[in-house]
C-alpha cells in the first residue's frame, strides 16, 4: 500500500476510517440508553446479563478513549497538512464551518457531539503548526498532566462528597451529589422515566433540550476534556512530523513501538477493570480509574494502535482500500451515523431507545460498519468527496467546488 495517493496521505485515510469506525463501538450505547450506561454499565435500561458486561470490559480495554484519542491525533494531522496548503484565514474559515456543523449536530441532533470541540480547539492547535515535534510533545505532556490534575480533584471532591452523604447530609450535599452522579450512577426510576419521555418523544422536544437545559454543554464538555484532546491533536501533529503517521518508518520501528506501548499501558487498563468491577462502578471508582488512572497511558495506546494499524495494512487489499475511502468520507460517515442512529432510537424514528443491551448494540455497530464500508468506496469513485466533505469544502471557499469527477461525467 504505496503511503500516499495524489495530494493524500493514504496511512491517513486507513487509520481515519478505522478511527470512525471505532467510535461508534462506544458511541453507540449514547444513542441508545440513558447517558449513565455509557461509563456505568450497570445502568442500562434492560437487565444486566454476562455478555452485556464482557462487551464493556473488551471496550473498555480496547476501545474506550483509545479511538476518540486516534480521530484527535489525525485531526491535528490533519490541520497541519491544510496549514501547509492553505492561507491561514483560509484555514480558519474551515474551522468556522465545523463550528457550526458541530452546533446544528449538537442542538438539532444528538448531546455527543465532538465537533464544537474539535473546530475551538482546532484553532489554538493551528498556533503550533511551526513547532517542532519536541515542543509539540513537551506542550502535550503539560495539557496531560494539568488533565490529570483535574480528573484527580474530582476524584476527590467525589469522595468527600460521599462521605459526606453518609452522615446527614444538607440540601446542598443533596444537591451537588446528584448533579455529579446524575450521569454516572445508577439512575432512579423517577430520572429514568424522564430521560426515556424525552428521547422516545416527539424531535421538538429534544431540540428544546439541548437549546433550554444544556446550552453550554459543548463548551462546558471542552473545560473537562479540551486538555487531553488538544494534547492529542499537537501529539498528531508531532507524529505526522516524525514520520509515523505517514507510514515512514520501518516495520521494525512499528513493532517495537507497538509492543513497548502496548506493555506499559494495557496493565494499567487491567487494573483499573479490576477495581471497576470490584466497586461495582461506585462514583469515585469511576473518576479514579475510567479518567484519572487511564489519562498517562491512553497516549500510549493511541500510539500502539496507529503503528499496528500501519503494520497491519501495508499489502494493501480490498477491505483496507474501502477502510481508506470511510476515512475519506469520515465526516460524512461520522455525521451520517447520528442521523441513522438517533432515527433508529429516537422517538421520531424507531423507538428503539433503551430496549437493547451491550450485546444486541454490538450487532447494530457491526451493521453500521458494513454499511460505512459497503457505500463509501463506490460513492468516491464516482465523485471527488463525501457529500458532507463536498458541502464542507464549498462553504470554506464560497463556491460550488466540482464533486463529480471528471471520468464519471456523461459524453
Amino acid at each position: 500500500m504505496t503511503t500516499t495517493s495524489g495530494d493524500r496521505i493514504a496511512t491517513l485515510d486507513i487509520l481515519r476510517g478505522v478511527a470512525v469506525m471505532g467510535i461508534l463501538a462506544m458511541n453507540i450505547v449514547s444513542f441508545a440508553d440513558v447517558p449513565a450506561a455509557y461509563l456505568n454499565p450497570l445502568a442500562q435500561t434492560v437487565a444486566v446479563r454476562t455478555g452485556d458486561l464482557l462487551v464493556y470490559a473488551g471496550n473498555f480495554l480496547l476501545v474506550d478513549g483509545k479511538m476518540r484519542g486516534l480521530f484527535s491525533f489525525l485531526f491535528g494531522a490533519s490541520v497541519l497538512l491544510i496549514a501547509e496548503r492553505m492561507s491561514a484565514g483560509k484555514v480558519r474559515r474551515r474551522l468556522f464551518w465545523l463550528l457550526v456543523f458541530g452546533a446544528l449536530h449538537f442542538y438539532l441532533l444528538w448531546w455527543g457531539d465532538v465537533l464544537v470541540a474539535y473546530a475551538l480547539l482546532g484553532f489554538v492547535a493551528l498556533a503550533f503548526r511551526n513547532a517542532g515535534p519536541r515542543p509539540l510533545i513537551a506542550t502535550a505532556v503539560f495539557l496531560l498532566a494539568v488533565q490529570l490534575f483535574l480528573y484527580s480533584a474530582m476524584t476527590g471532591w467525589s469522595l468527600t462528597l460521599q462521605e459526606a452523604m453518609a452522615n446527614d447530609p444538607s440540601p446542598e450535599t443533596i444537591q451537588s451529589w446528584t448533579q455529579m452522579t446524575r450521569d454516572m450512577a445508577v439512575p432512579t426510576a423517577e430520572h429514568r422515566a424522564r430521560v426515556l419521555a424525552l428521547y422516545l418523544g416527539p424531535w421538538s422536544g429534544i431540540v428544546e433540550h439541548h437549546l433550554v437545559d444544556k446550552p453550554w454543554f459543548p463548551l462546558a464538555g471542552i473545560f473537562v476534556l479540551g486538555w487531553e484532546t488538544l494534547a492529542y491533536m499537537l501529539l498528531g501533529m508531532a507524529a505526522l512530523k516524525s514520520g509515523l503517521l505517514t507510514g515512514a518508518w520501518a516495520d521494525r520501528r512499528y513493532l517495537k513501538w507497538a509492543l513497548v506501548c502496548l506493555a506499559i499501558a494495557l496493565p494499567v487498563y487491567l487494573v483499573a477493570l479490576r477495581f471497576l468491577f470490584r466497586s461495582e462502578w461506585a462514583v469515585p471508582a469511576i473518576f479514579l480509574w475510567s479518567f484519572a488512572a487511564t489519562v498517562p497511558v491512553r497516549p500510549l495506546m493511541v500510539v500502539a494502535y496507529a503503528c499496528l494499524i500501519i503494520l497491519a495494512t501495508r499489502r494493501g487489499g480490498w477491505l483496507v482500500e474501502r477502510i481508506a475511502a470511510a476515512g475519506k468520507a469520515a465526516f460524512s460517515n461520522y455525521l451520517g451515523t447520528s442521523i441513522v442512529m438517533t432515527a433508529l432510537f429516537y422517538g421520531w424514528g424507531f423507538g428503539l431507545f433503551g430496549k437493547l443491551g451491550r450485546m444486541e448494540l454490538a450487532l447494530v455497530m457491526l451493521a453500521a460498519w458494513v454499511v460505512m464500508l459497503a457505500w463509501s468506496k463506490p460513492w468516491l469513485e464516482r465523485y471527488r468527496y463525501g457529500p458532507l466533505e463536498w458541502l464542507w469544502r464549498s462553504l470554506t471557499n464560497w463556491r460550488l467546488e466540482p464533486l463529480r469527477k471528471a471520468s464519471s461525467l456523461p459524453a
